[in-house]
C-alpha cells in the first residue's frame, strides 16, 4: 500500500516552510519516527517523522523547496496501515499532525543525523545555532558518527575562529601567484627572520602597546661625547651616544622601578627587578639580534662602549653565547645612525617597556628670556610600554625625565 505523506498544519500562523534537508532516498528503508525531512520556517526548525514502516518509493521535494500546508511531500510503501497518516484536512487531524512534528529544541533524545544535498550531516539544533552564528557548515568536518556535526564540533569551531581573531592561531593564507603580474625573486628568510618575527607578532598581540615620544637637547651631552670620543682613539674604544643613553636610562629606571619589571607567568604579579640589563638591538645580516650588555649601572661609559663594540661584532659573526641573548631588563633600539624622526618600537618580552632612538639634529629653539632662537642638538625618542603594567601618566614622566637626564651631562659623569 502507497502511503501518501503531505505537509501538516504547522500552527502558530507558519503558512509553509522551506525544506533544508532531505536525509532518505528512494528505495530506502525507514521506520516509525525515523526522520523523513527537516524543514525550516522563520520561527523554528523542525522534523517530520515517519509514522509507520516501509520502503521510500518516490520524493517529491528537493533541500531547498518551498512547501505548502497540504503540499504531497513523499509517498512511502508499506504492508501495514499507517497508525496515523498525515492529512491535514480535519482539525482533530491537524492537532495529530503537529504533535508528530518534531520541534528541535524540546528535543531530549540524540537527533538523527541528517544530510543535504551538499553532504552535510547534522541535526537541526546545530544547524539552528550555526544560522544565528552565520557559521557555514559544509566548512567543517564532523566527528560524530558517520560525519556528522555535533554541538561539540560547532562549538570547537567557535573557540577556533576566536583564537584566530586574538591572534592566538593564525588562519592559513592563500598561496598567491604573485609572478602573473611580472617577474618575481623569492628569497628565503633565515632563521633569525622566522624567530624573530614570530616574537614580534606575538608580542604585538599580545601586549597593550601605548608609545610616547619626546626630544632631548643633547647639546651639552654632545660636548661632553666629542671628549670621552678622543681619549677613547687613544684607547681603540669607539664612543657613541649609545653608553649616555644607557647609563641614562638607568638613572631613570631606578626613579621609576615600574618600567625595570615583568608580569609573572600567571599575569597576577609585577616582578621588579633591582639589576640593569640592557638589551640592544643589533642589526645584523641575518636578521634583528638583542644581545643583553649586563650590570649596566656598574659600568663606566669607555667599559660600555669597549662592550657594545665587542657584543655587536660577534653578533654580526653569529658568535654571540645564548645567555648573552637572555636576561635583560630594557631594551634600547638605535636608529640614530640610519635616521629618521620617531618611530614605534615593539616591546620585547618579558620586558615592559623599550626605548626607540632616533638620529639627533640640530633645531632653531625658542629663548624666552633673551627673545631670540639659538640652535640646539635635539634627539628625538620613543617610549613603548605594556599598558596594562604602565599608564600614561607614567610612561609621559618617564619620558620627560629621560629628557631631563640628557640634558645634565653631570648626571652621567663616571
Amino acid at each position: 500500500m502507497i502511503k501518501e505523506v503531505k505537509l501538516p498544519d504547522l500552527g502558530e500562523g507558519i503558512e509553509g516552510a522551506s525544506v533544508s534537508e532531505v536525509p532518505i532516498a528512494v528505495g530506502d528503508t525507514v521506520s516509525k519516527d525515523d526522520t523523513l525531512l527537516v524543514l525550516e520556517s522563520d520561527k523554528a526548525s523542525m522534523e517530520i517523522p515517519s509514522d509507520f514502516n516501509g520502503t521510500i518509493s518516490e520524493i517529491c521535494v528537493s533541500a531547498g523547496d518551498e512547501v505548502q500546508t497540504d503540499d504531497l511531500l513523499l509517498k512511502i510503501e508499506t504492508e501495514e496501515p499507517s497508525i496515523k497518516e498525515v492529512e491535514p484536512k480535519k482539525e482533530s487531524e491537524d492537532k495529530s499532525a503537529q504533535k508528530n512534528i518534531k520541534a528541535q529544541p524540546e528535543k531530549k533524545h540524540e537527533p538523527q543525523q541528517t544530510k543535504t544535498g551538499d553532504n552535510v550531516f547534522a541535526s537541526p539544533g546545530v544547524r539552528r545555532l550555526a544560522r544565528e552564528l552565520e557559521i557555514d557548515l559544509r566548512s567543517m568536518v564532523g566527528t560524530g558518527s558517520k560525519g556528522r556535526i555535533t554541538k561539540d564540533d560547532l562549538h570547537g569551531h567557535i573557540r577556533l575562529k576566536i583564537q584566530m581573531s586574538s591572534g592566538k592561531v593564525r588562519p592559513p593564507k592563500k598561496a598567491i601567484d604573485f609572478s602573473q603580474w611580472g617577474d618575481v625573486e623569492v628569497q628565503k628568510l633565515t632563521k633569525v627572520n622566522k624567530i624573530t618575527g614570530a616574537r614580534l607578532q606575538r608580542a604585538w598581540q599580545e601586549i597593550p602597546h601605548v608609545t610616547q615620544q619626546n626630544s632631548a637637547d643633547i647639546t651639552d651631552l654632545d660636548k661632553l661625547r666629542k671628549e670621552l670620543k678622543e681619549r677613547g682613539v687613544e684607547k681603540g674604544i669607539k664612543v657613541t651616544f649609545l653608553p649616555f643613553l644607557m647609563k641614562a636610562v638607568v638613572v631613570v629606571l631606578g626613579e621609576m622601578p615600574r618600567f625595570n619589571s615583568s608580569l609573572d607567568e600567571k599575569e597576577e604579579n609585577l616582578v621588579i627587578k633591582n639589576y640593569y640589563h640592557m638589551g640592544v638591538a643589533v642589526d645584523t645580516p641575518s636578521g634583528l639580534m638583542v644581545p643583553s650588555i649586563k650590570n649596566v649601572d656598574k659600568k663606566t661609559i669607555f667599559d660600555l662602549s669597549e662592550e657594545l663594540m665587542d657584543i655587536s661584532e660577534r653578533a654580526r659573526n653569529k658568535k654571540l653565547k645564548p645567555d648573552e641573548l637572555k636576561g635583560s631588563s630594557f631594551t634600547i633600539s638605535s636608529l640614530g645612525g640610519v635616521g629618521g624622526t620617531n618611530f614605534s618600537p615593539i616591546v620585547n618580552p618579558p620586558e615592559v617597556a623599550i626605548l626607540g632612538v632616533s638620529k639627533g639634529d640640530w633645531k632653531p629653539v625658542y629663548d624666552k628670556e633673551n627673545n631670540l632662537f639659538v640652535p640646539k642638538y635635539q634627539l628625538p625618542f620613543s617610549l613603548s610600554y605594556d599598558h596594562r603594567v604602565i599608564d600614561g601618566a607614567s610612561g609621559a614622566a618617564f619620558t620627560e625625565r629621560l629628557s631631563q637626564v640628557l640634558g645634565d651631562p653631570d648626571l652621567l659623569k663616571d
